[in-house]
């Protein structure tokens, strides 16, 4: 099979406590707010309402932009894996074995809440992998051949003692063989891979991709740099505010999103971060509240060029899916630096229009390899990142044979 010439993977049919349950009872999800909007449509959330698009993305294209709240990739990655080319029920047949647990989902209302145990917030690890490690094919291979994706950031489930932050699932023992794809992995673990965060664009066929493509690479460009973000007050020497005063100070040439003011904003669903990226050359991606940040692909794909302060931001993190060279795309520019006095605008002014126009159309040309697609069967011609996140698995293995 030319189309899977890494082999195929097997889904695995868990107990429903370990997905289903967990979306039945999407009001309980998160202590603030209903989940169940965020995991409809199969995890791309609904669609956004063309009037609060209106003028910034072509009519013909508002139906492919959803709400899409940043951790619900679980729910994506499972019903496309369903339906993927490479899919196989035959589990014998198989190179790799895809455990469709909703770890993140299941994690998620007990990071804030100050009274969970330890024992609650590890409960659906340690009883997926009781039951994981009864079947055949983990016998076999004691996990090497399996997989995960996982909605949240690898420090989530990284949990050291009693006191931590969230579940100690990847650093219990039987997980330690599993491939893991998640939106910010630990640089130091092979095992896992970096996927794209999830944006509000899934295209529903290749001609939307192409007409995206077009529509960005000739938007009018009215501003320099743009900055998206909100301070955090608690922190001393604050980064970001370090860039927002930059922007501030330079707005002739610098747009402003900034959350910490009118955090509606910045609300899932309002136009007025998009129209920023669309509106500018560069973007300024300081890391988030980890090392990596949504941001980065809500700008890469309005067609702005990124400009990254920590290595680890992206290039560390997402290599099946960006330019192997780093200048090609982005523009780094370390933060001491900055933090020491460096001009942005200073950098970025000694890039010629040529210079930007070639970041940009490499940047543009990667779009289809950050977005996931709309169609539970992937796009007819191209492949996008749920497409590449499954190949990048399967040759793993396949050599790993």
């Amino acid at each position: 099979d030319k189309e899977c010439e890494s082999g195929k993977f097997y889904v695995y049919h868990l107990p429903s406590i370990f997905n289903i349950e967990l979306l039945q009872n999407c009001n309980g999800l998160d202590p603030w707010r209903s989940y169940c909007e965020a995991i409809s449509y199969h995890g791309l959330g609904p669609i956004a309402t063309p009037n609060g698009l209106a003028g910034i993305v072509p009519d013909s294209l508002a139906p492919a932009w959803h709400l899409t709240d940043q951790f619900a990739l679980e729910v994506t990655f499972h019903a496309r894996a369903l339906h993927h080319k490479c899919r196989t029920v035959d589990p014998e047949s198989a190179t790799a074995f895809y455990i469709p647990f909703y770890a993140g989902l299941a994690v998620n209302k007990y990071l804030w809440g100050g009274n969970c145990s330890s024992q609650e917030r590890d409960y659906h690890p340690e009883m997926l992998l009781r039951w994981v490690q009864e079947q055949h094919y983990w016998k076999r291979s004691n996990g090497s051949d399996h997989f995960l994706a996982l909605g949240r950031v690898t420090w989530d489930f990284r949990r050291g003692d009693d006191e931590g932050w969230g579940s100690s699932f990847l650093r219990m023992p039987a997980v330690q063989n599993v491939t893991r794809l998640l939106i910010e992995r630990d640089p130091w673990d092979y095992r896992e891979i970096g996927v794209p965060y999830p944006t509000g664009f899934h295209p529903r066929s290749h001609h939307e991709v192409l007409e995206w493509q077009n529509y960005v690479r000739t938007h009018k460009r009215k501003s320099l740099f743009t900055f998206v973000g909100g301070t955090r007050g608690v922190f001393k020497n604050d980064f970001r505010e370090i860039l927002l005063r930059q922007c501030v100070n330079e707005s002739d040439s610098c747009n402003v999103v900034d959350c910490s003011v009118n955090n509606d904003r910045c609300a899932m669903g309002n136009s007025a971060i998009l129209e920023a990226f669309l509106e500018a050359d560069f973007c300024l991606q300081p890391r988030g509240d980890s090392y990596t940040r949504r941001s980065v692909f809500d700008c890469m794909v309005a067609g702005s060029i990124p400009v990254f302060f920590w290595n680890r931001t992206a290039y560390d993190q997402y290599e099946l899916f960006l330019p192997v060279e780093p200048e090609s795309y982005s523009v780094f520019i370390d933060h001491n630096q900055v933090k020491n006095g460096t001009s942005i605008r200073g950098v970025l002014e000694q890039f010629s229009r040529e210079e930007v126009r070639k970041m940009r159309e490499k940047v543009i040309d990667h779009i289809p390899k950050i977005v996931y697609a709309k169609p539970q069967e992937g796009l007819e011609t191209i492949k996008d990142a749920f497409d590449i996140a499954i190949d990048g698995v399967l040759r793993r293995f396949k050599l790993e044979e």
